[in-house]
């Protein structure tokens, strides 16, 4: 069977916005060899509207879509947090409640569990 159901707290993909394309290829070279994510997909180009420090802000950024265990998403999070330049940077996971079971797996082979 190449679909179907996983236990939905296994996996995650988690959001990252970032200034620049560059940024996140640092970030995400990062997560990939320190074993914290499987793959990192770089979305060029979006907007972000949003409020700081009392001010509406439109800034043209990159997001990064990385996909792990969610094990190691707070391990992901600090590591991201050390290499971000933004004061406050976001983020955010969810869990992946089904997919591609192969690629599930290739995930979980890629990142081992949280020791």
């Amino acid at each position: 069977m190449s679909s179907g159901s996983i236990d939905a707290d296994k996996y995650s993909v988690a959001y990252v916005t970032v200034p620049n394309a560059d940024v996140g290829k640092t970030i995400s070279h990062g997560l990939v060899k320190n074993k914290l994510a499987a793959c990192v997909n770089i979305i060029p180009q979006i907007t972000s509207i949003y409020e700081w420090k009392n001010e509406i802000n439109e800034d043209s950024e990159a997001l990064l879509m990385i996909k792990t265990r969610t094990s190691m998403v707070d391990k992901l999070t600090e590591f991201v947090r050390s290499n971000h330049p933004y004061e406050v940077c976001e983020v955010i996971s969810l869990p992946i409640k089904n997919g591609n079971l192969p690629y599930l797996k290739w995930i979980g082979e890629i990142v081992p569990d949280k020791e």
